[in-house]
């Protein structure tokens, strides 16, 4: 009976030594698959991104300067438009400037962005409010010239 049960324990550990090692086979096969998929095919970046990416696509970059400092609706634009593009802050320059690269590709694109996110601009700047400050002191002015013409009005009137 002692000798059945070792037999026994012996065949049970070698079918799980033989079950780890296909187990551990399958796993490196599976391992290597995926490494290889990703050399392959390696990750599409879209919209807003590195120039070292940009430059990884292939396709041929081209650059735009921008001096305006609101670049955040300059993006919005270029998301709407599908544009992959990358912002590099040139600081040497006074007021800073913004490079925009782009693929070459997307060049009608951009134009058509561009011509959008120009409209804005203008759009924004000739809506400009007057400031409250301004209106107040234009206003008390106002008011202290009634102020003095009502009391003149009262004046000549008392007299006569």
């Amino acid at each position: 009976m002692q000798e059945e049960v070792e037999n026994k324990s012996v065949a049970l550990s070698i079918k799980a030594t033989k079950l780890t090692g296909n187990v551990l086979k399958a796993a490196l096969l599976k391992a290597l698959a995926e490494m290889e998929k990703k050399q392959k095919n390696p990750k599409v970046y879209k919209g807003k991104q590195s120039v070292k990416h940009l430059v990884r696509q292939g396709a041929g970059v081209s650059n735009i300067e921008i001096t305006d400092g609101n670049i955040k609706s300059f993006e919005r634009v270029a998301r709407k438009y599908g544009i992959d593009f990358a912002l590099k802050r040139d600081t040497s320059s006074q007021p800073p400037r913004y490079l925009v690269f782009f693929k070459s590709k997307d060049a009608d694109a951009l134009t058509a962005a561009f011509r959008e996110y120009s409209g804005k601009v203008v759009k924004n700047q000739s809506k400009e409010k007057p400031s409250i400050r301004k209106q107040l002191s234009q206003l008390q002015e106002v008011v202290k010239e009634m102020a003095k013409s009502l009391s003149r009005n009262k004046h000549q009137e008392v007299d006569r």
